[in-house]
C-alpha cells in the first residue's frame, strides 16, 4: 500500500467538527439539544424509579419498559456531554481510543434498544393473542434471559467493528471527523486504505439487527391487529388496542428515524452535510426524549403514579 506524505500514522487524537457548515450557530443549536437531553434523562429516570418502586408494575411489559429507559439514558449520555462540549466550550478533541469506545457504546445501545422493542412486541403478542398463557410464558427467568441475549447480541456484533478499525487501519488521510460524535462510517472514511470490508460489515450488522427485529416486530403487530379486530366486544377491542398504541408510537419513531438517517447517509450525496449530521443526532436523541413522554401520556398506570409522586390530584 502506498501512503502519501500527508497521511497520519495511528493518530492518538481526533477532532470532531460538530455540525459542518453550522459552526457559527452551534452554540444556539446546543440549547434545544441540552433541553432534550435533560428531559430524556429526567423522564426516563422517573419512569425507572416508578417501575422499580411500585410492585404492581413488576410485570413483563413494565420490566421491558424499564430496560428501555436504562438504554435511553445510557445512549444519550454517551454522546451529549461531548457534543455540548464541542458546541459550547470549543473542545473538539477526543482521544482515538475514546472515540472507538464511544462508537461501540452508541451502536451497542442502539442494537440493545432494537432488541428490547422486539421483546416488548412479543410480550404484547402473547398477552393479547394468548392471554391465558402469558404468565406461564413470560416468566422472570425468560425476561432475564431475553435481556442477556439482547445485550450480548448487540455487544458481540458491534465489537468486530472496533477490531477491524484497530487492526486494519494504521494510516489516516485526516484526523478531522466531520461529525458531532464518533459514528462508525465517519471514522472509517478517515482511513487511507481499502475500507470496503468495514463498510460491508457495518451494513451486515445494521441489517442483521434492525432487519431481523423489524420483520418480527411487524409480524407480531399484524397478528395482534388481526386478533384485536376479531374480538366480539367493542370495549375489549379498544382496551387491547390502547395497550399497544404507546408501543407502536415508540416503534415507529425509532425505526423511521433510523431508516431515514441511514438512507440519507448512504444515498443522499446531494444533501448538505449539516442535514445528515442533524438527522443523525435527532435519531439518537429524539427517541430517548419522546419515549417517557409517550408512555407517560398513553399508559394509565404510569400516569397514576406520576400524579402520586407530584401530588397533582
Amino acid at each position: 500500500m502506498s501512503v502519501s506524505n500527508i497521511t497520519v500514522f495511528m493518530p492518538s487524537v481526533l477532532t470532531l467538527i460538530g455540525i459542518p457548515g453550522l459552526e457559527s450557530v452551534q452554540c444556539w443549536i446546543g440549547i434545544p439539544f441540552c433541553i432534550m437531553y435533560l428531559i430524556a434523562v429526567i423522564g426516563n429516570s422517573l419512569l425507572l424509579i416508578i417501575i422499580i418502586s411500585e410492585r404492581s408494575l413488576h410485570e413483563p411489559m413494565y420490566v421491558f419498559l424499564g430496560m428501555l429507559a436504562v438504554m435511553d439514558i445510557a445512549l444519550v449520555t454517551s454522546i451529549m456531554p461531548k457534543m455540548l462540549g464541542i458546541f459550547w466550550f470549543h473542545n473538539p478533541d477526543i482521544y482515538f481510543h475514546s472515540c472507538l469506545l464511544q462508537m461501540w457504546l452508541i451502536h451497542t445501545f442502539q442494537g440493545m434498544e432494537s432488541g428490547i422493542l422486539l421483546a416488548m412486541s412479543l410480550d404484547r403478542y402473547v398477552a393479547i393473542c394468548y392471554p391465558l398463557r402469558h404468565a406461564a410464558i413470560f416468566t422472570h427467568q425468560l425476561i432475564t434471559q431475553l435481556g442477556a441475549v439482547v445485550t450480548l447480541r448487540a455487544a458481540i456484533l458491534v465489537a468486530p467493528c472496533l477490531v477491524l478499525i484497530k487492526c486494519r487501519f494504521q494510516f489516516y488521510h485526516t484526523t478531522v471527523i466531520s461529525h458531532s460524535y464518533c459514528e462508525h462510517m465517519a471514522i472509517v472514511k478517515l482511513a487511507a486504505g481499502n475500507v470496503q470490508v468495514n463498510k460491508i460489515y457495518g451494513l451486515f450488522v445494521a441489517f442483521t439487527v434492525a432487519g431481523f427485529d423489524l420483520i418480527f416486530i411487524t409480524l407480531s403487530y399484524v397478528q395482534i391487529f388481526v386478533t384485536v379486530f376479531r374480538l366480539p366486544q367493542k370495549e375489549a377491542r379498544l382496551k387491547a388496542f390502547n395497550t399497544c398504541i404507546a408501543h407502536i408510537c415508540v416503534f415507529l419513531q425509532f425505526y423511521l428515524l433510523a431508516f431515514f438517517s441511514f438512507f440519507t447517509h448512504r444515498f443522499g450525496s446531494h444533501i448538505p452535510p449539516f442535514i445528515h449530521i442533524l438527522f443523525s443526532s435527532f435519531y439518537l436523541l429524539v427517541p430517548p426524549f419522546l419515549n417517557p413522554l409517550v408512555y407517560g401520556a398513553k399508559t394509565k398506570q404510569i400516569r397514576v403514579h406520576v400524579v402520586k409522586i407530584f401530588h397533582l390530584d
